[in-house]
């Protein structure tokens, strides 16, 4: 199919996926809940669905900021609400007054539950205090299992999605040019560091593209790529518009303060 033309090789898998879910709404006339979607996925999944008449969606994670979101794709007489959504906020209970927890170590413990990462939305940490939204069909058991977080006992209280506290993390933009889309190029480009100390920490695993390891220096990034790099922090590609009289891509991304 001349689908695929547009995405990478390894995104086949969630494109078809996307392909069965739009068919099966079409066909059964109700509505399908996907788990939370990192940017990159929300974003194919607009490809696909495109404006159609006959079949919709919508995204939501829990706040109109929400960077990972669930998907209702519904027939065109259904009318979504926020608690179609199923989604669950919970606070994470702990001494802050003697002990720190930072974002990497709640994602390590949520995901050492044994649970897909589809399960849990956005982490926010907002002076000291932790959140994160999960998926309700796990909303019990995440409450059981979940005792700590690293070394530090915790608890889990159950907020209303209302009293989501504002994540630390701002973004502002840049724009830059690069040479290629190749990923060492773009983090050189968007990081103002040399394509050789770029090559370098891809090599050492300290690059994460749309939340995997990526360790392929010429691996192509596109539009809505999510790029985290050790030390550096988060940068997201908002646009690629194009090159410049000098043969250059000109990029404009999003750079966490």
């Amino acid at each position: 199919m001349t689908i695929y033309q547009h995405f990478r090789p390894e995104e086949k898998e969630f494109i078809d996926q996307v392909i069965n879910w739009k068919n099966a709404v079409d066909a059964s006339y109700a509505p399908k809940l996907t788990d939370f979607l990192d940017p990159r996925e929300q974003e194919i999944v607009k490809s696909i669905i495109g404006n159609q008449t006959e079949v919709k969606f919508e995204f939501f994670g829990g706040t109109l900021s929400s960077e990972r979101k669930r998907a209702i794709i519904f027939p065109d007489y259904f009318q979504v609400t926020e608690d179609d959504f199923q989604l669950c906020l919970f606070e994470v209970e702990y001494p802050r007054k003697y002990i720190t927890i930072q974002h990497p170590q709640v994602l390590g413990s949520l995901m050492s539950l044994g649970l897909k990462r589809g399960k849990f939305g956005d982490i926010l940490v907002h002076n000291g205090r932790i959140q994160f939204f999960v998926s309700k069909d796990v909303e019990d058991y995440i409450c059981l299992q979940l005792e700590s977080v690293g070394k530090t006992t915790v608890s889990l209280h159950a907020q209303p999605l209302a009293n989501a506290v504002q994540p630390e993390e701002n973004w502002y933009e840049v724009s830059v040019t690069a040479s290629s889309l190749r990923l060492d190029t773009v983090i050189s480009a968007i990081y103002n560091i040399s394509r050789q100390k770029s090559q370098g920490y891809i090599q050492q695993g300290l690059i994460k593209l749309n939340w995997s390891l990526i360790e392929n220096p010429a691996f192509e990034c596109k539009e809505y790529d999510m790029i985290s790099v050790r030390g550096y922090g988060r940068s997201k590609i908002i646009s690629i518009e194009g090159k410049t009289k000098k043969d250059k891509w000109k990029i404009t991304a999003g750079k966490a303060k």
